[in-house]
Parts: C-alpha cells; sequence; structure tokens
C-alpha cells in the first residue's frame, strides 16, 4: 500500500490548508479535494460500533450497535444530498458489500427471537398491531397477527478485541484498496479526529499518516462568529465568548493524548509564518524529496493566508471577547513572531 494521509484537526482550526499543501506534491491525490470521510468516527459509525461491542457488550447492546451502524453505512452510501455521504461515489459500489462482509465475519448469530428494543413502537407498527386486534376481535382468538417489529431479526456479536480489529483492518485493507491505494498515495481529509488517534494502532499501518492542525483560539472564535456563521454557515461553536472558552477547553481536555512518528501535529500559523520550516516537517513525515513540490503555492500561499491570521487585530470591538479568551485558553495561544498589520477587507 501507498501512504494515506490524513490532516484533521479541531474544526475550523484550517486543516485544508494541510490537503492544498500536499497536493501540490507529485504523487498525491485528494480526489474529492476537502470532502471529509466520516465514517470512522460519525454517531453509529465504526468507532462507536467498537465501544458497544468491546465494552460492557450483551445481546441486546450488540444488536442495537449492529443495526445502527448498518443503517449509517447506508445512509452514508445511498443519500444523494447529504454532504457527508455520496460513499457510492467517493468509495464505490462495494462499499456496502465490504462492510457487510465485514459486519458478517464478527457476527455470533442471527436470530428471529426478539427482545424490547425491537419492539418500541412507530406508527407504521401502531397501524399493524390495530390490525391485529381487529383480526383477533373478528376470528374470536382464533387467528393473531405477525408481531410487528423495528426489524425481523436480531444480529449479536461478541467479538474479543483481537477479532475485532483484525476484521476492521481486513475491512479498511479492501476499502483502501477499492479508491486505488494500492498504486497511488492518498489524501483523506478528516478520515480521523484528534479525539480518536488514540485508536491509531488497533487499526492503522504505517503507511496512515496524520496531521493535526492547531489554531490560535482567538482566530477560531472570531472567524466563526463573524465570518462563518455570519455568511449562513453553521458552526457548532458558542458565539457566546464565556461559554466558547468553557466548551473549547473542554474539548481538547477531553482528547486522550498519543503520540506516535506517524502523527505529526502543526499549527496553521507555523504553516503561514514559518513556511519552510513547516514543509520540512510535513516531507519528513511522508518521505518526500523537495524535487516532488512540482506546484509550490498553487494551492497554498502564505502571503494571501496570512491574511486569516491575527483577525483579533482587526477591529477594537473585538477587545472584550479576546481578552476574555487570552485570560481563559493562555495556553492555547500561538506565540507569533510579529504583529500583522490589520488588512479587514481582505479577511472580511
Amino acid at each position: 500500500m501507498k501512504n494515506i494521509l490524513i490532516p484533521t484537526g479541531y474544526m475550523s482550526s484550517g486543516s485544508s490548508a494541510i490537503t492544498n499543501i500536499v497536493s501540490e506534491f507529485d504523487g498525491y491525490f485528494a480526489d474529492y479535494g476537502t470532502h471529509e470521510y466520516v465514517f470512522l468516527h460519525c454517531p453509529n459509525g465504526l468507532f462507536d460500533l467498537e465501544d458497544k461491542l468491546l465494552v460492557g457488550n450483551n445481546a441486546i447492546r450488540s444488536d442495537e450497535a449492529m443495526h445502527s451502524f448498518h443503517n449509517t453505512m447506508k445512509m452514508l452510501y445511498n443519500k444523494k444530498y447529504w454532504w457527508v455521504g455520496h460513499y457510492n461515489e467517493t468509495f464505490g459500489k462495494d462499499f456496502l458489500k465490504y462492510t457487510e462482509e465485514f459486519m458478517e465475519s464478527i457476527t455470533t448469530l442471527k436470530t428471529t427471537q426478539y427482545w424490547y428494543y425491537q419492539e418500541n413502537t412507530n406508527f407504521r407498527m401502531a397501524i399493524r398491531l390495530t390490525w391485529n386486534r381487529i383480526l383477533k376481535l373478528v376470528t374470536m382468538n382464533k387467528v393473531k397477527g405477525k408481531k410487528p417489529l423495528l426489524y425481523p431479526e436480531m444480529w449479536l456479536a461478541i467479538p474479543t478485541a483481537e477479532e475485532f480489529y483484525d476484521a476492521s483492518k481486513v475491512y479498511l485493507d479492501k476499502l483502501f484498496h477499492m479508491i486505488g491505494n494500492d498504486k497511488r498515495a492518498l489524501i483523506l481529509d478528516q478520515f480521523l479526529l484528534p479525539f480518536n488517534l488514540h485508536r491509531y494502532e488497533n487499526y492503522f499501518n504505517d503507511h496512515i499518516k496524520v496531521v493535526v492542525v492547531e489554531r490560535d483560539p482567538r482566530d477560531v472564535f472570531l472567524l466563526n462568529k463573524y465570518v462563518h456563521i455570519a455568511s449562513g454557515e453553521s458552526v457548532p461553536y458558542p458565539t457566546d465568548v464565556v461559554h466558547f472558552c468553557k466548551y473549547y477547553k473542554r474539548m481538547r481536555e477531553s482528547e486522550k493524548l498519543f503520540d506516535n512518528p506517524n502523527i505529526l501535529r502543526i499549527n496553521f500559523e507555523s504553516l503561514v509564518y514559518d513556511y519552510d520550516a513547516s514543509i520540512q516537517k510535513i516531507m519528513n513525515l511522508l518521505e518526500l524529496d523537495a524535487s516532488a513540490h512540482v506546484r509550490k503555492f498553487e494551492s497554498f500561499n502564505p502571503d494571501i493566508s496570512i491574511n486569516n491570521t491575527q483577525v483579533f487585530t482587526n477591529r477594537v470591538e473585538y477587545e472584550a471577547e479576546v481578552k476574555v479568551i487570552e485570560q481563559e485558553l493562555s495556553e492555547y495561544l500561538f506565540d507569533f513572531p510579529y504583529e500583522r498589520e490589520a488588512n479587514q477587507k481582505v479577511t472580511f
């Protein structure tokens, strides 16, 4: 397998800059640009399946986990207008086939027996229950309708950790092969999140490379509140600065820090203010030579991106909010080498 690069970050931290930079190198491909690949870490994704099957598992827990995972993978595959989906295109027509092969490999038992989770009624089931009652009355209890269930079959999966991870690696290798990783190096944006990196060694080999991008929270807050949200984008960050600081700190503290030579942490600001050294770190991680940087500055130009740094100096009305962030999140601030002259028109 060739390398797979995974750019990731803490939401609006600028990790797409890594996709842009590495796309400038000969031999790396980002077929769908900065499309975010979420099926590992999304709700009811592969990591949720891991947690449910390996911690406190039982019959009903595993059944719910397997059906929820399968339904989510089907939605990511089939839903035409779900922007994180389109897996029938971004992965290929065999995505669901390989998903179901993986599920089958960790399944202990399938049975038509049921339990309370399947009996949780919805509108369709309520109609069926009403019909069953009518049928019983009309036939004087001689005919009983079939009990309506959310789904007809329980899927029980109680794998060991070794069995689960081995099956997951086979599954992921099939998906990587399907998108051509046996022939070319790929960029899969947001395939992992910083909060999932502690799982790295259970799923991946050394050909998976991760770059985690951090960004000064002063700019994160201001860009989200006054640029992204104002332009109609939905960003799940608080717009009240006190709530933002509490949320941001809790988010960062929840991360299980994990070190591995295949994981590089870098600041977005370093890509701008210390471009050459940052590029060298990326080349070292990916074992690239400078001669492969054949499209330099075509996708990422630090002279342009500098306008998206030190946004907190742009307007005096930001000063009160900036001061709160500087007090509450001092450990996450970037030490800028110099103060950039504010340029409101370019940033906004």
